[in-house]
């Protein structure tokens, strides 16, 4: 069983930062492939990032590929989202995931098993 909670969302104007942040309840954290999705408003939760149990794998949509950076660290539970060159299309609410999938990557949100409660990302022009 795992609980996630994320943080670190807010307002950004375009063009600038924010790093989202999840925390993981569990004592097998890496074991665990972690998601990073978002949601806007009358639309399906979509693929924004993953990284695979160890950190050295990672895939991103191409949507933000080179523009966020999805990292963990084990020794803390958590894994980060860093998004640079926030564009106001990057507005959602953000959600953590984990994948009992321990070394594959998954990019469906109906893979993933576990979800946090979302934080909201508002990107202004």
């Amino acid at each position: 069983q795992v609980q996630l909670v994320e943080s670190g969302g807010g307002l950004a104007p375009a063009g600038g930062s924010l790093r989202l942040s999840c925390a993981a309840s569990t004592r097998t954290f890496y074991i665990y492939a972690m998601g990073w999705f978002r949601q806007a408003p009358g639309k399906e939760r979509d693929f924004v990032a993953a990284i695979n149990y160890s950190g050295l794998t990672t895939n991103y949509a191409d949507s933000v590929k080179g523009r966020f950076t999805i990292s963990r660290d084990n020794a803390r539970n958590t894994v980060y989202l860093q998004m640079n060159s926030l564009k106001p299309e990057d507005t959602a609410v953000y959600y953590c995931a984990a994948d009992l999938s321990r070394g594959t990557i998954r990019v469906g949100a109906a893979a993933y098993d576990y979800w946090g409660q979302g934080t909201q990302v508002t990107i202004s022009s």
